[in-house]
């Protein structure tokens, strides 16, 4: 099936640069060593720059051109995922909007996915008010899980590929929930766990042990609550609902989809259409000729037999 959003390998690129950098913007305070006893400011230029960059890479896989179709589907499903996050404020980690977001971009490919991930987490924070500087993270985040959807097997079919798609949601729930922590964690001051001192982030510290503090302080305040929550909705929401979704969406993509577009110059001779013939002239009715007349053939019928013929009819016994 075709791509609803088709990428070229510029796009391609486009894309990967713009991971590396989100992924730098992530982490950078566990790759820069500051002087002991310093704190880590908000990274304010990241915020900025984050936002230009999900611009950019947005007009860059939707350069080619989207199908005002397919510009109405990215609406629809916007809106339902904007609504679902509504209905599902994520209390207890209980959010409906991955599933649906894991299943478009199976069908409609990596690149809807991506455009999905931005344009749904952006319609529903304007929605329920969650707007704040975490929502480029957000945005960018769940454009990976669209994306990553979109890029696995094509072959896979029937209960494989439902079975495939729960399990991409709940590896999928962990990472979201970790590339979130790991935005904010480096600029939480006084982290109180009991009976777990020192996980806060150490300025000037070795990036291995800050990097156990956060994965201790990930597995004690998000992936054993919210994480777990949010894969266990995505799990049972794709092996209950995605059959009759899955097959809605691919209905909905034979349709929007155009396939069989030409992708280059036609490098052949053209050869004019040729003219067409005029049609021949209606057929005159055939003409009646003196001897196809009645009377002519009456009066033939009634004249004498030739003297020849008269005398080899008598001599005839």
């Amino acid at each position: 099936m075709s791509r609803a959003v088709p990428l070229s390998r510029r796009s391609v690129l486009v894309i990967a640069i713009a991971s590396v950098a989100g992924l730098m913007m992530l982490v950078w305070p566990l790759l820069v060593r500051q002087p002991a006893g310093e704190t880590v400011g908000p990274p304010f230029v990241f915020l900025l720059l984050l936002p230009v960059v999900i611009v950019v890479v947005l007009t860059e896989v939707t350069e080619g051109g989207v199908d005002p179709r397919v510009l109405a589907v990215l609406g629809v499903l916007s809106a339902i995922t904007a609504v679902l996050r509504g209905i599902s404020p994520g209390t207890a980690g209980v959010e409906l909007v991955f599933f649906l977001l894991i299943l478009a971009g199976r069908v409609f490919g990596a690149g809807f996915g991506f455009v999905l991930g931005c344009t749904a987490l952006f319609t529903s924070a304007l929605l329920t008010g969650g707007v704040g500087p975490w929502l480029p993270y957000q945005m960018l985040c769940s454009g990976w899980v669209g994306m990553g959807a979109g890029l696995l097997p094509r072959r896979v079919t029937g209960r494989a590929e439902i079975a495939m798609l729960a399990g991409y949601g709940v590896l999928a729930a962990y990472a979201y929930g970790l590339l979130l922590n790991l935005s904010s964690w480096p600029f939480v001051l006084g982290i109180a766990v009991p009976g777990h001192a020192g996980l806060a982030f150490v300025p000037g510290d070795p990036m291995a042990d800050n990097l156990h503090r956060f994965l201790v302080y990930s597995l004690l305040t998000s992936t054993g609550t919210f994480d777990t929550g949010r894969a266990i909705t995505n799990a049972l929401a794709i092996m209950l609902l995605g059959p009759a979704v899955l097959a809605s969406l691919r209905r909905t993509a034979r349709r929007v989809v155009v396939t069989g577009a030409v992708t280059g110059p036609v490098t052949g001779p053209v050869v004019p259409d040729e003219p067409e013939k005029p049609l021949p002239p209606p057929r005159t009715p055939p003409s009646v000729g003196p001897s196809d007349h009645p009377s002519t053939r009456k009066e033939a019928a009634m004249s004498p037999t030739p003297a020849g013929l008269r005398s080899e009819a008598g001599s005839q016994p």
